[in-house]
């Protein structure tokens, strides 16, 4: 590492879980981020900040003015822009050393393998089940750790998906998407903008946890967090043998 990097990221090089080899493998990572959105903000500028070597983001949205309760990535100047241009923007002005790669579509069965097999893990804060199904089998078939996160009102959940080495699948814990108006969207539901920097900071933290190796990844487990009340609780996930997206694994 070069002097300027060896002082930018000080703080975690001190960490006996990090040191000096987590940073490298930070360094030499490439991570992709489904969204832009409230859940991808905090996690595209905490992993932009911890030197994340490439950071892929994909997103097919334009930024609007109900987006910026939450999604803190982007400002009022950026309202009309693509996501995926302001993400660059504020990543860059956070940490020009990272590289950062534009996906500026929408993720589906014809491209989804081309884009993921680049990366090394990937961050889902998509905000609907056909794209979290979509995102989950592929990194299934790529074998690609897969962190993904939800929220709804004032309750978030996270988990760490990675069949390749013995966890469930994301298809495994959510084998069926729910009925009708049991999932409503942020636009339906509502949801306290905070709590979209608490979600998205966990997907980071466990992304770094996973390139860096440092603790116990949610592999196997659901982390639930309820803001209202100031609750966490964790549920025991497990692999299902007759799961149509990693059973092959």
């Amino acid at each position: 590492m070069t002097p300027d990097e060896i002082e930018r990221y000080a703080r975690h090089i001190v960490l006996r879980e990090i040191g000096g080899p987590g940073q490298q493998k930070l360094l030499g990572a490439k991570l992709l981020c489904i969204g832009a959105g409230g859940l991808g903000s905090p996690a595209l500028m905490y992993l932009a900040a911890a030197g994340v070597g490439v950071l892929g983001v994909v997103d097919d949205d334009v930024v609007s003015l109900s987006n910026l309760q939450r999604q803190i990535i982007h400002d009022t100047a950026s309202i009309g822009t693509l996501k995926t241009d302001s993400a660059a923007v504020s990543i860059n002005r956070i940490n020009p050393a990272v590289t950062v790669v534009i996906h500026a579509k929408r993720l589906t069965p014809d491209n989804a393998k081309g884009i993921l097999e680049n990366y090394d893990l990937v961050l889902d804060g998509s905000d609907n089940f056909d794209t979290r199904y979509l995102v989950n089998q592929t990194c299934a078939g790529l074998k690609i750790p897969l962190v993904s996160a939800a929220m709804s009102q004032w309750e978030g959940q996270i988990g760490l998906y990675d069949p390749a080495n013995g966890g469930p699948c994301y298809q495994c814990v959510f084998p069926s998407r729910p009925a009708a108006g049991l999932a409503p969207n942020c636009a339906e539901a509502g949801v306290m903008g905070a709590l979209a920097g608490v979600m998205g900071s966990m997907m980071a933290v466990e992304a770094i946890k996973v390139i860096t190796g440092a603790g116990q990844p949610l592999r196997g487990e659901m982390l639930i967090y309820d803001a209202l009340y100031g609750e966490t609780r964790k549920l025991v996930t497990s692999v299902n043998l007759d799961c149509k997206s990693c059973k092959s694994i």
